[in-house]
């Protein structure tokens, strides 16, 4: 159950792996590296990579140009930097796997080989991009260390020293830079990511928790109302044994009582169904508030300064099933703790209808408050507690922005 959780939990990327690195791929969806060492490359990557060979072997053939054009330099020379270059070019492809052991040869191979200074800048982007700035750092410290040696040792013949120096340290910063912006969006990506599946799993726990919180309250309720019922029947068919003599119309009355008990035991027992037992039992033995209690509870809000009117328009209230008249108290009950909370001073509609056969209908309304409301704890897990009340009395139980303003919170209860 716990690997189906997991597996449910785990972000997908079908349809998109192939235009995410392959590295990033691994840091969002480790399982797509454990059948083997690395992460295998994905379409982008191989884009990626092919473009930067191209883009090396470009620079390298513009260096061996300039290299031919050069006059005094030995032809051995000259051959050793193209087939360093070469070399070079060809290395690009491992630069995933080993970029800072790439970088740090290509420090002195493009101090010696012109031709292999584009595969020196692409090596220290990729560094950049893959590994802390404490390697970067020392690579490139190294490399910009290095650029006036290099440019004593082979002049460029068409700008100053000075200006090819400032111009060749401007680009490796550049290359830096850009290499660490890349980094750092990659790493910010994979934070959101992170923290969007955790801000998932913790709703996800909170409106389990807040169900089963409502089961075992729901299941407490249950135990006294069967208890109730129970000894009712035990009452009532103890005095049928022992009185087998009594007038027919007392014998009458207590089947009559029997049967009205049994029906209403097995009502309850359906709800209580798949409902997780409490861990401790309840032994508080308060009475359960029925639909009767609600003119108790809209005095106790007006006196604590709310504005409630109250229609209740029910055939027979007095036949209302305990179970159902309970679940529509706490539904109102619920519903004004949220008006006072989210919409203080506002006038409140609590409006109970309904009647055998029909079902229970409770609509608990309030307008849009006037002014800012400061926010106040709460996630909606009331709601959700109310919902799961609904459900197991087998009704159903509606909440949301009301179509003239405000909010309403609307229960569809069964009454057979």
């Amino acid at each position: 159950m716990t690997g189906d959780k997991a597996a449910q939990t785990a972000p997908v990327f079908t349809g998109r792996r192939w235009f995410i690195p392959s590295a990033l791929l691994h840091e969002l969806d480790p399982e797509a590296g454990r059948s083997g060492r690395r992460p295998r490359r994905t379409a982008r990557d191989w884009i990626v990579d092919f473009a930067c060979f191209l883009l090396a072997v470009l620079v390298g053939l513009l260096g061996a140009e300039t290299l031919s054009n050069s006059h005094g330099l030995p032809p051995a020379l000259v051959a050793a930097d193209q087939v360093l270059g070469a070399l070079s070019c060809g290395a690009i492809w491992l630069r995933r796997r080993w970029p800072l052991g790439l970088a740090v040869v290509m420090t002195p191979v493009s101090f010696v080989s012109e031709t292999a200074g584009g595969v020196a800048v692409i090596a220290l982007f990729t560094l950049a991009v893959h590994r802390p700035f404490r390697y970067v750092a020392w690579v490139a410290g190294a490399q910009m260390v290095l650029v006036p040696l290099y440019f004593w040792w082979r002049p460029d013949p068409d700008l100053p020293y000075l200006a090819s120096i400032v111009l060749l340290l401007v680009l490796t910063a550049a290359t830096v830079g850009w290499g660490m912006f890349v980094r750092s969006k990659r790493q910010l990506m994979l934070s959101l990511r992170d923290r969007a599946r955790r801000a998932e799993t913790e709703a996800r726990l909170r409106a389990e928790q807040a169900q089963r919180l409502a089961r075992e309250a729901i299941a407490r309720e249950m135990h006294d109302v069967l208890a109730h019922r129970l000894t009712l029947l035990s009452v009532h068919a103890g005095a049928l044994e022992f009185r087998p003599d009594a007038p027919r119309e007392e014998i009458a009355r207590a089947a009559g009582v029997i049967r009205e008990s049994s029906h209403e035991a097995l009502q309850d027992l359906r709800e209580i169904i798949g409902v997780l037992r409490a861990g401790e039992s309840d032994d508080t033995g308060r009475p359960q508030p029925t639909l009767a209690a609600l003119d108790t509870l809209a005095v106790e809000s007006r006196e604590a300064g709310m504005k409630v009117t109250l229609e209740q328009r029910v055939t027979d209230p007095g036949a209302v099933p305990a179970s159902v008249g309970r679940t529509a108290y706490r539904i109102a009950q619920e519903g004004l703790t949220n008006a006072r909370k989210h919409a203080p001073g506002t006038e409140v509609t609590v409006s109970v209808t309904g009647g055998p056969g029909d079902g229970l209908t409770v609509t608990v309304r309030n307008p849009a408050p006037e002014g800012d409301v400061p926010p106040v704890p709460g996630a909606g897990q009331g709601l959700i507690g109310l919902t799961e009340r609904a459900t197991l009395a087998g009704g159903t139980l509606e909440h949301g922005p009301a179509a003239g303003g405000g909010f309403e919170v609307r229960a569809r209860l069964p009454w057979g």
